[in-house]
């Protein structure tokens, strides 16, 4: 009898732990910073809001869609599992190497960096600037090193058993929801000042660039209309949607949550529910106790930290952020780690990726994936280059959601007699909408993210002469 027959995921996951998952996931570094950029672009409080809003709303969208999808395929693997099922092994290969090669692995690596940057700033000896090699512009700092500790740290506890990792990602998230919470309450309650709110919402439709989106001010604001808007748009979106994203990883454990049919498209409404709602006020709460100019050129983009100082007061605000960011993005990571291994476990079975990957161990959980993923987003902690990669990505995340949400119009008339415990809400107007605006979004960034999206899409592209290798050799 082989392993695989021997061995199966355990469903001992719950409708809390599943919602956990998609929360945690979501909720990174982003909420405390991407509103500096948005600021920047477009110049205004209507038009930040309303990036954030539409975020949420399109986000909302894909996964009330995707709820019709788990419940047909409750697998291990789950967008990967659709695809291919709507499709066929080639587009479901393109998508789990993309995401092994940069999105996944490349998200595990940036979310380190920024847990290891905030370490750095209670103990400035593991920050970015303690270097430990040093070869011409090449360097290795401490912070990269705590970034890789972190990374291997819960690869290893994940390995153990999905229990283990189920404990961590509800504490974590539980903590990181309340204090984002508390931030907001606080903010409003004690750092809210009606001169400012007046102020910013003063103008608050006036579209207006006034930075570069990297914190340098223009000398001469310049007023968006047409083109100029929708690419300021899309350049906002980029940050608004990246930090809702991770919503999709809990369809990757699918064989591990209970009665999945149900529990994936419940969790997946709840956790892109209760995120949005934390994210739009949230912002509301910068709009209250910071002056815009202050917003979109906090220093180091670092937006939670300048509404906290002002709340709490320099020291004490600074080191609540700190620690406010250094639990969300250790929660973050540990739903990443435990939710993307599953794709490699299911791809390898299908005889896509390393054999050993198609394995569980003693624990019932895929340790070789886990192991194999590890490595591969430490190397890209070492790179340096993580926000590019980042960047890039968006623009094949938004592809493969398109192909996924397209998915369901396909498996209706392709297999019409599966049963379906959860039907995507709003089919069909909601989902065609959600395409549209992804699509939209996707040429957008083509045309004024040119540099990003052309090398995210050759990352795909790339995944063609790789399937015909594994191929080859199956």
């Amino acid at each position: 009898m082989s392993i695989n027959q021997e061995k199966t995921f355990k469903p001992s996951l719950s409708l809390l732990d599943a919602t956990m998952i998609v929360a945690g996931s979501m909720i990174g570094s982003g909420i405390f910073i991407v509103s500096a950029e948005v600021s920047q672009v477009l110049g205004s409080a209507g038009w930040m809001m309303a990036m954030w809003v539409l975020a949420g709303v399109v986000t909302l969208i894909a996964a009330l869609s995707y709820g019709e999808l788990s419940g047909m395929y409750p697998k291990a693997g789950g967008q990967y599992v659709y695809l291919r099922e709507a499709y066929n092994p080639f587009v479901a290969f393109l998508f789990g190497w993309t995401q092994f090669g940069v999105i996944q692995t490349g998200t595990i690596a940036a979310v380190a960096m920024a847990f290891a940057k905030y370490i750095g700033y209670f103990k400035p000896e593991l920050s970015e600037n303690s270097f430990v090699f040093e070869a011409g512009s090449f360097h290795i700092s401490v912070a990269q090193l705590v970034a890789i500790a972190s990374i291997i740290l819960l690869t290893f506890i994940n390995t153990r058993g999905v229990k283990n990792g189920k404990i961590i990602q509800t504490v974590f998230t539980f903590t990181k929801l309340f204090s984002l919470f508390g931030l907001i309450v606080f903010g409003l309650l004690l750092g809210a000042k009606q001169e400012i709110w007046d102020a910013n919402w003063q103008n608050a439709w006036q579209a207006m660039r006034i930075g570069d989106g990297g914190g340098t001010a223009l000398t001469v604001p310049v007023a968006l209309s047409g083109m100029a808007l929708f690419g300021a748009m899309a350049i906002s979106m980029k940050g608004t949607l990246f930090s809702s994203d991770a919503w999709n990883n809990v369809t990757f454990i699918a064989g591990e949550i209970r009665n999945p049919q149900k529990n994936i498209g419940r969790a997946l409404f709840l956790g892109t529910f209760i995120v949005t709602i934390i994210y739009v006020a949230a912002n509301l709460m910068y709009l209250a106790v910071i002056p815009f100019h202050d917003i979109a050129f906090a220093k180091d983009g670092r937006v939670g930290m300048a509404a906290a100082e002002r709340i709490f007061g320099t020291g004490v605000g600074a080191m609540a952020i700190a620690v406010m960011i250094i639990i969300s993005t250790f929660g973050c990571n540990n739903g990443l780690i435990l939710s993307g291994a599953r794709i490699y476990f299911t791809m390898a079975q299908d005889g896509l990726f390393f054999k050993k990957a198609g394995e569980l161990n003693r624990y019932n959980v895929p340790s070789y994936s886990l192991w194999v993923q590890c490595i591969w987003a430490s190397l890209l902690c070492l790179t340096g280059k993580y926000g590019d990669l980042l960047a890039m990505v968006i623009f094949g995340v938004l592809i493969f959601y398109i192909l996924t949400i397209a998915g369901i119009f396909i498996l209706r008339k392709k297999q019409p007699d599966i049963p379906r415990s959860y039907k995507a809400f709003g089919y069909p107007v909601l989902p065609a909408i959600y395409m549209l605006v992804a699509f939209a979004l996707a040429v957008l960034l083509l045309i004024y993210e040119y540099k990003y999206a052309v090398p995210g899409l050759g990352i795909i592209l790339l995944g063609i002469p790789l399937y015909y290798l594994a191929m080859r050799k199956k």
